[in-house]
């Protein structure tokens, strides 16, 4: 391996055996452990399933990756891309170590920091000062380097009152602060981030990017940085991988990554659905109901969005949120409910509901939807899809077009959200 490579990834595979450990009865079990300890493939994994969610697979195995190869240079800022169940974060974690590929080969020089979800690697029971400490341990840093990165890490993090309190007592974007100004500020070669970043306010989520762009360019360190924001994907990084079904499709400047990303991974124009999940709640259906019979809305009609919710079983306390984004996936309309404005999602099964935009004054573009669920009580995130229901906005003859700067000034009366009886 050159001496200029930071990480190489040959022949990387990841399979998972859905809904149970196991291979369901003891003889398989005993089979797969007499063909690892013979040093031999698992016999019960090489089945060529791709992670295509939106169809119903034939097996119990599905391949988060499948034969991924690419090379990262040292002081590369690289992007990865990719809708929902792509298998970005997989491929993290096994960067990270935190999980093992099935098959394939990682090699690479440099002390990894790596920011996965929500307090990775944090101790709930120990303070924040004790986990930072902690961190850099883990990382293989003295106890002098940590002391000295010290305060720039609590003065990012701005939780110097609460240093010295357990972080179990830390709300979600407290955690997150801390999190990413350990991973960040600590000395590692190479810095892994995940979407957490969407947990901290507005103002932090500027501070984390400025501060990756500084770790990057200005330090010459590694990053690696998952993220459904095309902007911030595009000023952060110089290249980009991109994910589908498991799968390496593109690994290029990220310019043309991400334009590769945007003209193939849609859903079918105006509508999506999918297979119900048994295990917890998620959406089956979205469909955009448009004002004219080709599939085209006419700037200033009535927008409609019909969503469908399997609910296994009724959970209190849902919230469901809605994005319209444009082309360059930029949210240009969000609106959210919650169960205590109107009572949703109160029986198990399939839920139907209708969310009207009255009068929906969209510029002539093409708009995709975001839409997430979740229990707003807890703060835990059911499901959150990308890019779904395709769907383009032309402008009536008589209508001129201003000289407003686009997909900035967008007009729309009160959102009216309503249940749907079958």
């Amino acid at each position: 391996m050159s001496n200029n490579i930071a990480i190489k990834v040959e022949n990387l595979s990841k399979a998972y055996l859905l809904g149970q450990i196991g291979t369901g009865t003891i003889s398989r079990d005993l089979e797969r452990w007499y063909a690892r300890m013979r040093g031999k493939e698992d016999p019960f994994l090489r089945i060529g399933e791709n992670n295509n969610q939106n169809t119903k697979s034939e097996s119990d195995v599905v391949w988060s990756l499948k034969d991924i190869n690419f090379e990262i240079e040292h002081g590369d800022a690289v992007g990865i891309i990719g809708r929902n169940g792509a298998g970005k974060s997989t491929l993290l974690k096994i960067l990270s170590k935190v999980t093992a590929p099935t098959t394939g080969k990682i090699s690479g020089k440099g002390r990894i920091a790596s920011l996965l979800e929500i307090g990775t690697g944090f101790h709930p029971e120990l303070s924040g000062r004790e986990n930072i400490f902690l961190n850099g341990a883990i990382l293989g840093m003295r106890k002098k380097e940590i002391q000295r990165k010290l305060e720039e890490i609590v003065d990012f993090a701005g939780i110097e009152r609460y240093l010295d309190t357990p972080v179990k007592k830390y709300s979600s974007g407290m955690y997150v602060r801390l999190a990413f100004a350990v991973a960040a500020h600590l000395e590692s070669e190479i810095l892994i981030v995940d979407e957490v970043l969407a947990v901290g306010d507005a103002e932090f989520q500027k501070k984390c990017l400025g501060k990756m762009d500084d770790v990057s360019k200005g330090e010459g360190r590694t990053v690696l940085f998952v993220s459904h924001n095309m902007d911030a994907v595009a000023t952060l990084t110089t290249k980009s991988l991109y994910l589908k079904n498991g799968e390496l499709n593109l690994y290029d400047k990220t310019e043309t990554t991400i334009q590769k990303y945007l003209e193939t991974d849609t859903n079918e124009v105006g509508i999506y659905i999918k297979d119900p999940n048994a295990n917890s709640p998620s959406f089956t259906k979205v469909e955009v109901i448009t004002s004219e019979k080709d599939g085209t809305h006419m700037n200033g009609e009535d927008l409609i969005i019909d969503i469908d919710i399997n609910m296994p079983e009724v959970i209190e306390g849902m919230s469901v949120s809605l994005q319209i984004c444009n082309s360059k996936e930029i949210p240009i309309i969000y609106t959210y409910l919650f169960d205590t404005e109107l009572p949703l999602l109160r029986k198990s099964g399939v839920n139907k509901m209708r969310c009207i935009l009255p009068k929906c004054k969209l510029y002539a573009n093409t708009y995709y939807l975001i839409m997430h669920l979740a229990e707003t009580k807890g703060k835990f995130k059911f499901e959150e899809v990308h890019r779904i229901c395709e769907f383009e906005v032309v402008m009536p003859n008589k209508v001129i077009e201003w000289g407003w700067q686009k997909d900035t000034c967008v007009y729309t009366e009160d959102f009216i959200w309503e249940k749907i009886t079958i």
